[in-house]
């Protein structure tokens, strides 16, 4: 008889652990240094193109320019440093300045579409040409 309620209580016992063992998959997270909510780690998503106002936070002149797809990278010199922001596409030219929001940079942000890995990198809505 005792021998009966171990082993049924051996099998209740198994059953219950068996049926709790759900899988479920970990979420998914941006890798270290995305753009906060940027499902997958894309730092362009969510991002809208915007007019930038006046005082924005950083201010230099344009550098250079490459256009990849549906986004500028635009090197700007800020005070002596070099500084890549990421905007939507632009048509900012080499020589202008320009002004645009501050946003924690992506480190060794590599871009597929330039093949490329920038050091560090800003993605901001848009950028603000001085006239």
């Amino acid at each position: 008889m005792k021998r009966n309620v171990l082993v049924i209580l051996a099998i209740t016992a198994l059953v219950a652990v068996g049926g709790c063992k759900q899988k479920t998959e970990a979420p998914k997270e941006a890798p270290q240094g995305a753009m906060p909510g940027a499902a997958g780690g894309d730092p362009h998503a969510g991002i809208k193109a915007q007019e930038i106002p006046a005082g924005a936070g950083h201010k230099g002149k344009v550098v250079s320019t490459l256009q990849a797809g549906e986004w500028t990278y635009v090197e700007v010199d800020e005070k002596g440093k070099k500084v890549w922001v990421a905007v939507p596409k632009s048509d900012v030219k080499a020589g202008e300045s320009v002004e645009f929001p501050d946003s924690p940079p992506m480190v060794n942000y590599q871009s597929k579409t330039l093949n490329r890995t920038f050091e560090s990198v800003i993605f901001a809505p848009g950028l603000r040409v001085e006239k």
